[in-house]
């Protein structure tokens, strides 16, 4: 799942000899944790990096999940954060195996670069267990979007690992490793309206999800239509003008060879 990265610093991968044995672990079960806006909150945060993002360099991948289990040690509970975004590794092949199912740190080599938190109550302690937890997991960016402000008067905090502990990120959003930021944008997702939390680039452009993207295609094509439709007709109007020009030209020369005059 790891991939080489001589250029960005080498993956901590265990031989498969040494991996632990995770056959009791429990990856999923089947208890709804979520309520609708987040559910699609989630999905916003990870299909559009699948669908418009080219990683943060060439040959550079990446994994983003939501909703999935943060392995970091064999006896010790996961933390499931609504997105993780990790560069230079790569999904397996078979999802089915076991050590296949979550982001189980010693499988991956590493931990997420990335960590989002959407608070949908007070009992899920993202900033307090869970800062501490992912900072000392070496998360080097966590967010906390807080939508109905139930934790803070603050909708949105970003933070940066420095050392051993996270540091507030003042002002923009932007995770300069990643070469992505985040920011709250109002809009229509899937017909419905609301405040979104969105991935976005250098330039503060949101990273558009494939049903925006194919619908921007869709904009520029009718723009070119309309474009070539457009001189196209002025084409025929200027051909017209100059059949019209010829004419009277032709007329006004017949008249005047009529009487007696040579046209010039």
């Amino acid at each position: 799942m790891a991939t080489d990265t001589a250029t960005h610093g080498p993956l901590l991968v265990l031989p498969p000899e040494l991996h632990p044995n995770v056959d009791h672990l429990v990856t999923e079960d089947d208890t709804p944790v979520d309520n609708i806006y987040s559910e699609k909150q989630q999905r916003l945060l990870t299909e559009p990096l699948y669908s418009s993002w080219n990683g943060p360099g060439p040959g550079r991948r990446f994994v983003v999940m939501s909703n999935v289990g943060l392995f970091y040690a064999i006896r010790q509970p996961p933390y499931v954060p609504d997105a993780l975004l990790s560069l230079d590794v790569e999904v397996p092949a078979d999802l089915w195996p076991k050590a296949h199912r979550s982001y189980f740190v010693w499988e991956y080599g590493k931990a997420p670069e990335v960590v989002i938190e959407v608070v949908s109550n007070r009992e899920g302690g993202e900033d307090t267990e869970k800062l501490t937890g992912y900072a000392r997991l070496g998360i080097r960016y966590y967010a906390i979007y807080d939508p109905e402000q139930l934790l803070s008067n603050e909708v949105l905090r970003g933070y940066r690992l420095v050392g051993l502990s996270f540091h507030p990120i003042e002002g923009r959003i932007w995770f300069p490793e990643v070469e992505l930021g985040l920011q709250l944008w109002q809009g229509r997702y899937e017909d419905h309206e609301n405040t979104w939390l969105r991935w976005v680039d250098a330039e503060g452009r949101v990273i558009p999800t494939g049903r925006e993207r194919a619908e921007a295609e869709r904009q520029r094509a009718e723009a070119e239509r309309q474009r070539a439709e457009a001189e196209r007709q002025r084409a025929e109007e200027e051909k017209r003008r100059a059949d019209m020009e010829r004419a009277r030209a032709e007329s006004l020369a017949e008249q005047l060879r009529r009487l007696g005059v040579a046209p010039e």
